[in-house]
């Protein structure tokens, strides 16, 4: 649920830190734990993404303060930002070479050992095929060179008093090393050796930290694709050339060119010419968008056939694109509700399995008396017990669903509204904006029979023009109106190519409608109940009222000549989008400030049952909780200042990119597109995504609970354990990329 947020909050920075040397969920609830202990500071610690995202109170902490943090928990840290993003990709690059080539020598080292293993398997025979000092020497680079990060990783997070994978693949494989060498150097011929085991299982660790680092790559391409598609010169004018420069120097009020397929440089608005353009990578929505003069222009869109002069008004981390890639990014890092299970179970899950494996040993030894036995088996729970896959559940499958979101036009803030949204079973939705175009039209023009002859004014016949002629009188009135049904009035004149006259002596009532006078007349246009205070009624007026019209009424010394009709008309999706809602089983209710006749025409148009008209601002918010407190999960979506306390009365809300920056900052997501089939997409993502949570949190429990018993009880080798626990980790990053499968406007 959306809060107002108190001033202290709003006096709060963000940053977000890059982090390095995490290697499994209790990694990341360490870091996240000693941050959050720092005065004022709410950090969360997106495993996946080796990300956090931090606020926290300038003057109770600073950015150096959090990052010592990091580093006295044993991990590295630095201050991640989009000028810093290719730094730290090459790093990640750089690091995962030097991963990639001492896992070939380890596997060099470790297959020799992993050959005499099969072959004793194959011939049942016990006797060592490799002599035991060669299988010391092959073993003890793997153990401590190519080993060493885990002893690292688990110094560090015992020393910051808990555990994680390192110390469990550490202590398994130092034990099964240990006493391999004690063996060996006393030669005791009677016991076997488990250097394979120790050397195997580090390999197979290695490996798969290898594959899942390249699936992990893979969630956050959606992020990387976007910032890939700022152009990185731009076409300016100075001094009278054109020059290219670098976009990063340029400044609001820099005029630039676009060329016919080139993209944007920054946000913009049109001096200069008319072309089309592909916005499809920030809206998702294929079809072109026309530019000409006024018109905006984004980053990193598309421009068609012609030529544009824009002057930029949004430039560097104040475009567009660049607002779209934060936000996904904070979404990517922040964390749902689901998590909090998988935090809790991550805090006490390494002592715990130490415990299982320490029982293990003392068990197998005092029951069965063979040590070796004994040590394996306690090694074998160790090993196949890291929690890697699940840390790695549910952070993956967001990032992959905010990505797709991203690539849609559908931008969510947080984990908890794309968690929410697949629980909505009410949508309630604004009129005006949201399910109109919320630009009013003239859709009607009724001339009136007993006023057909004041409209013979000159330069127009009164046969066959008493429709232009009607809307001459009232457009030429309303020129320097600002109302929007004014507005509308003027535009259909001028579409029909009606000359307008100048008026004159012109006069406002407020909230009633204008009298002055056009070629010497006296012309009163306005609302129908200011007519009938002034005498005028005809029932042609509560006709149009009736079919959902704003009526406005026209009059010539003192002669009624008729009314003009105007709508708002539905957009073309909303009835197929209302639909669509109701087949995911979200009931959609209504709210409009407009009078009964008009609200029930559009809801009938639109296929909606439910609504309640002439509904105030706040009126919207109680409507809101009225709904919530019969125990449903409600959503809001709207798109004016007025809908911003419904937006955040709502469980989840949904704010049109086209509406006031109030809407959007009060709201969970964000439609690049003006079109609630936005919202159907989210609902579906929401479904997908948590599903895929869901199956992922399930195979990794499933994997633990059936795992460490049979491990337990002596029927799982720790190099099938190790084997098996690298690859729980990249069936689950692999199974959340599954949702990269998942399209738009799709039930």
């Amino acid at each position: 649920m959306n809060t107002p947020r108190d001033s202290a909050d709003s006096r709060r920075e963000t940053v977000e830190l890059a982090l390095g040397g995490m290697t499994c969920a209790a990694c990341a609830a360490r870091i996240e734990k000693q941050l959050n202990k720092l005065p004022g500071v709410e950090a969360v610690v997106n495993l996946a993404a080796e990300r956090a995202h931090v606020r926290y109170a300038p003057g109770e902490v600073d950015v150096g303060r959090l990052i010592a943090t990091v580093v006295k928990t044993g991990y590295t840290s630095s201050v991640s930002t989009a000028d810093t993003r290719g730094e730290e990709k090459a790093k990640k690059v750089a690091i995962y070479q030097d991963e990639l080539r001492r896992f070939w020598i380890a596997a060099v080292l470790t297959l020799p050992l992993v050959a005499q293993m099969a072959f004793m398997f194959g011939t049942q025979s016990h006797a060592d095929v490799i002599p035991r000092w060669l299988q010391l020497l092959l073993a003890t680079p793997v153990q401590f060179w190519i080993g060493w990060r885990f002893y690292v990783g688990g110094f560090n997070a015992i020393r910051g008093g808990a555990g994680n994978m390192d110390v469990l693949v550490a202590l398994g494989t130092s034990m099964a090393w240990a006493y391999s060498l004690v063996v060996t150097a006393w030669d005791l011929h009677h016991q076997h050796v488990y250097f394979e085991a120790s050397a195997t299982v580090i390999t197979l660790v290695l490996l798969g930290k290898i594959l899942e680092a390249r699936a992990k790559a893979k969630t956050s391409a959606a992020i990387e694709a976007l910032a890939k598609l700022q152009p990185q010169t731009a076409r300016i004018e100075r001094d009278g050339e054109l020059i290219d420069v670098a976009v990063a120097t340029l400044i609001p009020g820099d005029v630039f060119v676009v060329r016919s397929g080139e993209a944007m440089p920054v946000d913009g608005d049109v001096i200069d010419g008319a072309s089309v353009a592909n916005e499809s990578m920030l809206t998702g929505e294929s079809m072109p968008v026309t530019k000409a003069t006024g018109d905006r222009v984004f980053a990193a869109t598309i421009n068609g056939d012609g030529l544009l002069r824009c002057r930029a008004t949004g430039v560097g981390s104040h475009t567009l694109l660049a607002g779209i890639i934060r936000l996904v990014e904070e979404a990517q890092g922040s964390k749902a509700p689901v998590q909090r299970l998988v935090d809790q179970v991550a805090a006490i899950f390494v002592p715990v399995v130490t415990v299982i494996a320490l029982l293990t040993f003392i068990a197998w030894w005092a029951l069965a008396g063979d040590f070796a036995q004994a040590l394996v088996n306690a090694v074998a729970v160790l090993v196949i017990a890291c929690p890697c896959a699940l840390g790695l559940a549910t952070p993956t499958a967001i990032m992959v669903g905010t990505g797709q979101g991203a690539k849609a036009g559908v931008l969510i803030r947080n984990a908890v509204a794309l968690e929410l949204a697949e629980k909505l079973k009410v949508l309630v939705v604004d009129k005006t904006g949201t399910l109109t175009e919320g630009r009013p039209v003239v859709t009607d023009v009724l001339p009136l029979t007993v006023g057909a002859d004041a409209l013979c004014v000159p330069g127009i016949p009164l046969r066959g023009q008493v429709t232009a002629a009607l809307l001459q009188l009232a457009a030429s009135l309303e020129q320097g109106s600002t109302h929007p049904l004014g507005a509308a009035i003027v535009a259909r004149a001028r579409t029909d190519g009606v000359a307008l006259r100048t008026p004159q002596n012109v006069v406002t009532s407020a909230g009633k409608g204008m009298v002055g006078e056009v070629d010497g007349r006296r012309i009163l246009v306005g609302s129908v109940a200011w007519m009938k205070e002034q005498g005028w009624a005809a029932p042609e007026a509560e006709a149009l009222a009736q079919a959902g019209r704003s009526v406005v009424a026209v009059v010539a010394d003192e002669t009624l000549l008729g009314f003009i009709g105007i709508a708002d008309p539905l957009r073309a999706s909303s009835r197929a989008a209302v639909a669509r809602l109701n087949r995911l089983g979200i009931e959609v209710v209504m709210l409009t400030g407009d009078n009964a006749g008009t609200a029930k025409a559009v809801a009938q148009e639109a296929g909606i049952a439910h609504f309640e008209a002439e509904v105030l601002p706040g009126d919207k918010a109680a409507a809101v909780n009225k709904l919530k407190g019969e125990g449903r999960l409600v959503g809001m979506a709207g798109d004016g200042i007025n809908d911003a306390p419904a937006l955040a009365a709502a469980d989840v809300s949904f704010a049109m990119a086209a509406g006031s920056d109030v809407a959007m900052q009060a709201a969970d997501v964000t439609l690049m597109r003006d079109d609630i089939n936005g919202v159907a997409d989210a609902i579906s993502l929401s479904r997908a995504t948590l599903a895929k949570i869901r199956q992922n949190l399930f195979f990794a429990f499933i994997y633990n609970v059936l795992g460490i018993p049979l491990a337990a009880l002596g029927m799982l080798n720790p190099v099938i354990a190790g084997a098996a626990m690298a690859m729980s980790s990249v069936s689950v990053v692999s199974n959340s990329l599954l949702l990269r499968r998942w399209k738009s406007n799709k039930d």
